[in-house]
């Protein structure tokens, strides 16, 4: 009697800890404020692309993200890549994308379902723009000075410090930053 109450209890418990998973994993899934902003985004450009008549036909939105690949770039491309849009990605969950898009469903929604398949969909970014005109280029991290001089073409050499890099930005800033009267 007294082993059939401890498996009670601890089957108990367990349905417990059970019902707690299933109340907490819709919040996880769901995406947060700046989440998949890049899937979002390429998912709304390509949406607006289609006519009615190609929403409605899964086979023909599959065609036309394939045409809508060839011209992305950057981090759209590699979103491209991601979904098997692009002739050399190595999968390809294409239906996951012109199912629902077919019934209409939010590019939220859609992206959350992507993620689910391959979450690195999700973990693409956009670059944060630097405003030059305002920000103080010692509170920087030496990544984003690098990437400073990359976005304009421009190369430090003998550069080993922060402020190496901070300097030969200020020597650049009037080159490539338009300030207005």
């Amino acid at each position: 009697m007294v082993e059939r109450s401890f498996l009670n209890g601890r089957l108990v418990l367990l349905v417990g800890i059970f019902g707690l998973i299933l109340f907490l994993l819709p919040q996880t899934i769901a995406l947060r404020e700046g989440d998949c902003e890049v899937c979002v985004k390429a998912v709304n450009m390509f949406t607006a692309t289609l006519s009615e008549e190609t929403k409605k036909d899964t086979k023909r939105i599959e065609d036309e993200f394939k045409g809508f690949c060839k011209k992305a770039k950057n981090k759209e491309q590699r979103f491209c890549y991601y979904l098997g849009g692009m002739e050399d990605s190595a999968t390809g969950i294409l239906g996951e994308l012109s199912k629902p898009i077919s019934w209409s469903m939010p590019a939220e929604k859609i992206c959350e379902k992507l993620k689910k398949k391959d979450a690195q969909i999700c973990d693409l970014r956009y670059d944060k723009q630097i405003d030059l005109t305002t920000v103080d280029l010692k509170k920087l991290k030496v990544r984003d000075l690098k990437k400073i001089l990359s976005d304009w073409d421009e190369e430090c050499d003998g550069c080993l410090e922060k402020t190496d890099f901070i300097k030969r930005i200020e020597e650049l800033k009037h080159k490539y930053v338009k300030t207005e009267l």
